[in-house]
């Protein structure tokens, strides 16, 4: 008898249909040795895991709601097994105020940052920046991902920008680092592997993520010296560590004279055709089915 799979796709995030891909990815992959089905995050979700009676959930969702530990929390509660990080992890992965204060506080470099009101006129907020963080900045959101509602801003730029993210009461401002764009993934306790982007936007934003047409050159292996490679598998590994990760996860670097910068922490990696963490897999042999499932016989309950 096939074990049943419950894979949660959509949901209610800026990235619904980045998860909706994901999960059809997953679905299309697993459904010759699984009994799989897509359902949604809604209203009915305690009634599909009763009526289905899941193995293990698969957590395809992706930003808020999804992978900053609110679902994971309702997992925990119907007693499931299910995917990737859990409550906790999830929550100060997601969170990048308090991740990034993890980092710092674990020796990890990452930007300079600063938490900032949404509503702050402009000499309030150059006189801040100035004191704490040199222009150019880089502002984005607390918990989203996908690079969504991040801004390059200069002095000039920095209100009309701000003004793009008013639904937020705080957001982040983050010293901009220059550099090359180097991501890493881990499996578990293993260092998988890292990738190079090369965006011909003006970073790796979320066209440049999803959009074919954005044309983002994919460069494994990178070409660093080795022990530079092993040093951000390395801090990769220790930031997954940090957080109390579980399952697969993506850190995004910058890579400036000779340093990495870690941006940010992922919890739930996309796997659609353009996804970074298939490809890095694929690259050090292990093909996308043998990936998620691994990622679906690592499910575990109290993650």
């Amino acid at each position: 008898m096939k074990k049943r799979i419950l894979i949660l796709g959509g949901g209610i995030s800026g990235e619904r249909s980045i998860s909706l891909k994901t999960a059809k990815a997953v679905k299309n992959c697993i459904k010759k040795k699984y009994n799989c089905r897509i359902v949604e995050p809604d209203e009915n979700l305690t009634k599909n895991i009763e009526r289905f009676s899941p193995h293990v959930v698969f957590n395809a969702l992706h930003g808020r709601f999804g992978e900053d530990g609110f679902i994971q929390s309702y997992l925990e509660s119907k007693g499931v097994s299910y995917t990737h990080s859990g409550v906790l992890s999830s929550m100060m992965s997601m969170d990048k105020e308090i991740s990034k204060k993890l980092f710092i506080k674990n020796k990890i470099l990452t930007p300079k940052f600063k938490k900032i009101r949404t509503n702050l006129n402009k000499k309030e907020v150059i006189k801040l920046l100035k004191k704490k963080i040199k222009f150019p900045v880089v502002i984005k959101p607390l918990n989203e991902g996908s690079s969504l509602g991040v801004y390059i801003c200069n002095e000039k730029n920095i209100i009309q920008n701000l003004k793009k993210l008013k639904t937020y009461d705080e957001i982040l401002v983050e010293e901009f680092i220059p550099g090359r764009e180097i991501q890493v993934a881990i499996l578990g306790k293993k260092k998988l592997g890292a990738i190079e982007l090369k965006p011909k936007r003006k970073f790796y934003d979320y066209k440049a993520k999803y959009s074919l047409r954005a044309k983002t050159k994919h460069i494994i292996p990178v070409n660093i010296k080795t022990k530079e490679y092993q040093n951000v598998m390395n801090i990769a590994l220790k930031a997954h560590k940090v957080l109390k990760c579980r399952g697969v996860t993506r850190s995004d670097f910058k890579f400036n004279n000779g340093k990495f910068y870690l941006l940010e922490l992922n919890t739930q990696p996309g796997m659609t055709n353009l996804s970074l963490v298939p490809e890095i897999a694929l690259h050090h042999g292990i093909n996308f089915f043998s990936l998620i499932d691994w990622i679906i016989k690592d499910a575990s309950k109290n993650r």
